[in-house]
């Protein structure tokens, strides 16, 4: 239709759908692309191992009485390789002060809801213009230094402590097991700010830097540090992701969680997730040295998969006799680095392409739905270039099948041409082109 001034959906339809796509429904779709990459890729070699040349052998006959269960399957096929990331989320950087100064402003508004809700004379006092004056007197500062903060961080918890004690006594005020006059997330925020109350006055008294299961945003309280180790981002603040990528470029999320935990526990649930899909074992596991611990090579040496890595324990001493062979391994361990790239190429698609570093979801459930749907659309990209790499296949064949017939018909009339014959007779001179 054409322009109209209702809207044409409501604007909470596409959050509707990322509540409802699950892991399951990813996984399906995961499937599906698997499957339509190897069959795609399957065609031209079977192609042309059923079109022998005209210099080959006839094939010597073989019995039918052979049963189709001798034949041998590959056990181990393609290469799995896995890494990990983390999909920031769309937050402000959190620091304690900041933290603490957001949850204040959140009890001042639910003490202004109750309040309106209560017959009372007199409101609660807050002090908000003086705990907001010390909070902009630390932040304004360009290098404040660890005593200011710290006492900025005594203040809001003071002011917070008791805005809290106020938002307890005005609640007294509402008969029990009736709901309270306040929006849900308003309450879901009220809930929050205890937590960060707690492990923030936890964390000053102790003199500590870390806590448990830390909270580092009100509106997003599912959200944990997580910390990397690297130069420009120690820590980041979102969803950890364990992937895995196969010979074909598909990429999976095998693992979504939101706090920190060790990748190579993943390890034996992603290989048996790549036999699930392609039927067999990969040939090769090749991932970081967190991958190879003594638990995953044994997983894998009883499976028959060789993991590219350097072996544990002390390097071999370097002699006369093996020193031709230390080196070939050492250059066949740099060969099969260099293959753990297109991982890393995969992140850097999805972080600088699709926002992979900027997930904008407001909810657990929907940020998920957001990172696979990432995903989804490279591996839809790698279908893509196979289907566009079969349909050039195609066009050079019916292009070299015009051109056969375009030279035939020329050669024909030339030859009724030549003769000044009648096109009938010309069939005999054209079988003999």
């Amino acid at each position: 239709p054409g322009y109209q001034m209702e809207a044409p959906f409501v604007p909470s339809l596409f959050v509707e759908i990322r509540k409802r796509m699950g892991q399951s429904v990813f996984d399906v779709f995961y499937g599906a692309v698997i499957e339509a990459v190897d069959k795609a890729k399957q065609k031209p070699a079977t192609k042309a191992k059923a079109r022998p040349s005209d210099d080959d052998e006839p094939a010597p006959a073989v019995s039918d009485d052979k049963p189709e269960s001798d034949a041998v399957e590959p056990a181990h096929q393609g290469k799995l390789i896995l890494d990990a990331t983390v999909a920031p989320q769309a937050i402000r950087f959190p620091t304690d002060l900041s933290l603490l100064n957001e949850a204040r402003e959140f009890s001042e508004q639910i003490i202004d809801r109750l309040y309106a809700k209560t017959e009372l004379k007199q409101k609660p006092r807050t002090y908000r213009r003086k705990a907001r004056k010390a909070y902009l007197a630390i932040v304004k500062k360009k290098r404040p230094g660890v005593k200011l903060i710290r006492r900025g961080i005594k203040q809001q918890l003071q002011y917070l402590r008791r805005n809290l004690g106020h938002i307890e006594q005005l609640l007294e005020h509402f008969p029990q097991c009736t709901p309270l006059p306040l929006p849900r997330w308003l309450l879901h925020r009220y809930w929050v700010v205890q937590h960060v109350f707690a492990q923030q006055w936890e964390m000053y008294r102790s003199k500590a830097k870390r806590c448990d299961d830390r909270i580092v945003s009100i509106s997003q309280p599912y959200v944990r540090p997580i910390v990397r180790g690297k130069v420009d981002k120690p820590t980041e603040f979102g969803a950890k992701l364990s992937v895995s990528l196969t010979t074909g470029g598909v990429a999976r999320v095998d693992h979504l969680r939101w706090d920190a935990f060790h990748e190579g526990h993943d390890l034996p649930s992603q290989v048996e997730a790549y036999r699930e899909h392609h039927g067999v074992y990969p040939e090769m596991v090749l991932g970081d040295t967190i991958y190879g611990s003594r638990d995953n090579r044994r997983y894998l040496k009883d499976r028959g998969i060789r993991f590219a890595g350097k072996p544990l324990g002390r390097p071999k001493k370097v002699t006369e006799e093996n020193k031709a062979e230390l080196k070939r391994l050492a250059a066949q361990r740099r060969e099969e680095y260099l293959q753990r790239i297109p991982i890393e190429g995969k992140f850097g698609q999805g972080k600088n392409g699709y926002r992979l570093n900027y997930i904008r979801a407001k909810r657990a459930d929907t940020s998920a739905a957001w990172i696979n749907s990432i995903f989804l659309v490279m591996n839809l990209l790698i279908l893509l270039e196979v289907f566009y790499w079969l349909w050039k296949k195609v066009r050079t064949g019916v292009r070299y099948w015009l051109s056969k017939i375009v030279e035939t018909t020329v050669g024909y009339w030339r030859v009724c041409f030549e003769q000044r014959q009648s096109p009938t007779p010309g069939l005999t001179a054209l079988a003999s082109l």
